[in-house]
């Protein structure tokens, strides 16, 4: 435990590996972000969380000078303990906002978090990630190159929506924290960076899905959640983040963590271990 925790305690109903902390929560308004950022504050954690609207912090990440906005204001509260990096889902910039926006919050706050004594940071994808992948995209967004990853989405009509733009830019995501987190930059300097994939987890941004007997009947069948049922719910998300991101977690990084019921498992099997 870090010496800062050490010294305060935690009070009733508060976590000793969380309480006294600060985090910022990015998606804070609803869902996954909302459900993490009450479970923060009860286990006795200062929160600064950023959305679109009702948050400490408005900012669009879908946008350069949003996240700009974002790193800025964050940085105006001071030193920071945590970064989770939850905002997502959006039925436009979905490449913007999923992977450019993500990745600038984390980096950008990174020399910030390496103040902390004992700084994790956690980003969420999801089991979307696992769908067919175009190279191209991915490449652009590994290389940085918005304009170009963009201009790949926008002139191939197959990749709109869940199952193109959204699902690449949370592979995307995966790939760039498996890259990095192992780096001097990240775990070198004592930095945990992590990623948790949900499966179909009941929040506002899920609500099509639901809104149609048929639409959900065809997801659940593509990909089933046997542990825990369908759809998920956001607090059981916000449990593993909340360890991933507090002092507790000592040895993990660099992980793809999917919470989805056993979704991954059910669809690809063992194709990894081959």
């Amino acid at each position: 435990m870090d010496n800062k925790l050490a010294g305060r305690g935690a009070g009733p109903g508060e976590s000793p590996v969380i309480a006294g902390r600060t985090y910022v929560v990015t998606g804070s308004a609803s869902g996954i972000g909302a459900a993490t950022a009450a479970l923060l504050r009860e286990r006795g954690a200062k929160v600064i969380g950023c959305d679109l609207g009702d948050a400490d912090i408005q900012a669009d990440l879908s946008t350069p000078d949003g996240r700009r906005s974002l790193v800025d204001q964050v940085t105006e509260y001071g030193p920071i303990d945590a970064v989770l990096a939850i905002a997502g889902g959006g039925k436009t910039g979905l490449l913007e906002t999923n992977y450019f926006g993500t990745v600038a919050t984390l980096e950008g706050l990174r020399p910030l978090l390496a103040q902390s004594e004992a700084p994790r940071a956690v980003a969420v994808s999801s089991t979307s990630s696992l769908a067919p992948a175009n190279e191209r995209v991915l490449q652009a967004c590994l290389d940085g190159d918005e304009a170009a990853a963009v201009a790949h989405i926008n002139a191939d009509p197959s990749l709109a929506g869940a199952a193109g733009a959204y699902g690449l830019a949370k592979r995307a995501l995966n790939r760039w924290a498996r890259r990095v987190a192992p780096t001097p930059e990240w775990a070198g300097a004592g930095i945990a960076l992590n990623v948790v994939a949900p499966g179909i987890v009941d929040t506002p941004a899920a609500s099509w899905i639901f809104a149609s007997e048929d639409v959900r009947t065809a997801v659940e069948s593509a990909s089933p959640q046997p542990f825990g049922g369908f759809p998920g719910r956001p607090e059981w998300i916000a449990e593993l983040i909340c360890w991933l991101g507090g002092t507790d977690n000592r040895f993990v990084t660099g992980q793809v963590i999917f919470a989805d019921g056993g979704a991954e498992a059910a669809t690809i099997g063992d194709l990894h271990w081959r």
